[in-house]
């Protein structure tokens, strides 16, 4: 079978208030190590899941954007197939904290599958989530109603040269040593991590659903390697973008350039744009790697920064 890349995006849903033939409401699965974020699972995302090859299993934690509808509904119907599948808690569920109250019903509706999750409620910018080695963090963004966005924050390391250590006589066991403990005794003196390492810059993954233009979705975005953003209307229609606290695709695109996030997936389509490349051609237009989600795609997160 072919190898599952350790990190890579799942595009579960692409639409946004409505539904089409060709497009779930959104959804989407970040898998990252061998743990799996579920970021706001619409209507219908347990069909996806298994449309997708993906076992709920799958699923490390749960995070939720704002309280609409179709970032929301398909919350029950989850939990309940993880508890059918024997998944065992607790499962992290990250939300506003003014999405309480929606939560709450949504939990309701899950039944005895709700004792599967452990609320997190974010009450303000910064982390919130420990996840596979990583850190999610939230940021306020601006919509209609209290909404946040996510980055996952992979720390800063170091990346061991082969040579290096081979030239100081450094093997086995001694490597885990030096890593955990910054250097190692040796016949000629000692040895420093920084001999025989280099910089491993952490990455990162940004998720930036329903919002206008502000400092949050910046923010998030900063630095990304991967930044998924909504780009629900083209610019011909930025007043209407503007009315209902969304993005257009040309502005998603110049988020992702201002920040230097390195590949900018589009999601989350008004159902006026039947071909959503319409979209993506904006969005190129400022920055250079756009990928145009489409149901059920699979999205690599880029191959780490190497820095000499």
């Amino acid at each position: 079978m072919p190898r599952v890349p350790a990190r890579e995006l799942v595009v579960l849903g692409t639409a946004s208030q409505v539904p089409t033939r060709t497009r779930n409401h959104t959804g989407h699965l970040l898998r990252w190590d061998g743990a799996g974020l579920l970021l706001d699972p619409g209507e219908g995302t347990q069909r996806q899941l298994t449309l997708a090859g993906v076992p709920a299993s799958a699923v490390s934690a749960i995070a939720i954007t704002h309280a609409h509808g179709d970032h929301t509904l398909g919350l029950p119907g989850v939990l309940q197939r993880m508890a059918l599948d024997g998944v065992r808690g607790p499962v992290p569920l990250v939300f506003p904290e003014a999405a309480t109250g929606a939560v709450a019903h949504l939990l309701g509706a899950a039944a005895h599958a709700a004792e599967l999750v452990e609320p997190h409620p974010v009450t303000g910018d910064g982390p919130v989530l420990a996840l596979a080695g990583a850190v999610l963090e939230a940021a306020a963004l601006d919509h209609r109603v209290p909404a946040v966005g996510y980055r996952l924050v992979e720390p800063d390391g170091r990346r061991m040269l082969p040579g290096a250590l081979a030239a100081r006589g450094i093997a086995g066991p001694d490597v885990g040593r030096l890593q955990r403990e910054g250097s190692l005794p040796t016949a000629d003196g000692g040895v420093r991590l920084e001999e025989v390492s280099a910089p491993r810059p952490g990455q990162r993954f940004a998720f930036v659903m329903d919002t206008r233009v502000c400092d949050g979705a910046a923010r998030l975005a900063e630095g990304a390697d991967l930044l998924v953003c909504e780009a629900t209307f083209s610019s011909a229609d930025a007043d209407l973008a503007q009315s209902y606290a969304h993005l257009t695709a040309r502005q998603a695109g110049e988020i992702a350039a201002a920040a230097g996030a390195r590949r900018l997936v589009l999601a989350h389509f008004s159902g006026r744009y039947p071909d959503a490349e319409v979209l993506g051609a904006e969005a190129r237009e400022v920055h250079g790697d756009v990928v145009v989600a489409e149901d059920l795609l699979r999205v690599p997160v880029p191959a780490r920064r190497v820095v000499p």
